[in-house]
């Protein structure tokens, strides 16, 4: 959680691309989120809706992040339309070592442009 002396956006990747001190390429910043292109593209579209707000985690969200959470899948649905993702596209969140989460400030994965595969793996 965000205390009076973390740094806002947090101290990850994540938080420095917020804080613009790591450039990114973003197809989408309000007051609240931003979204660019995974570096490391797991579909031919990768989508990364990363909240300004440093929650660690989805496990660690509080009662009042809801209306946050809520913000960026709807940030995640305006990102595919816009990438033409009109056939369908998976939403993931990961949390955790266990749910492959690798930065510790939580974002949504937008993948498509290919059929997905269930299980995921």
């Amino acid at each position: 959680m965000a205390t009076a002396t973390a740094k806002p956006g947090g101290d990850t990747i994540f938080g420095k691309i917020v804080r613009k001190e790591i450039p990114a390429n973003l197809i989408y910043e309000d007051d609240q989120c931003v979204a660019f292109p995974d570096i490391s593209p797991q579909a031919p579209t990768h989508i990364l809706v990363v909240p300004k707000k440093p929650i660690v985690q989805l496990s660690q969200a509080e009662d009042d992040d809801a209306a946050l959470l809520g913000h960026m899948l709807i940030v995640a649905k305006k990102c595919a339309q816009d990438a033409g993702l009109s056939k369908g596209y998976r939403i993931i969140i990961n949390d955790g070592p266990d749910g492959g989460q690798s930065v510790y400030h939580i974002h949504i994965h937008v993948l498509g442009g290919r059929s997905m595969g269930w299980p995921p793996g």
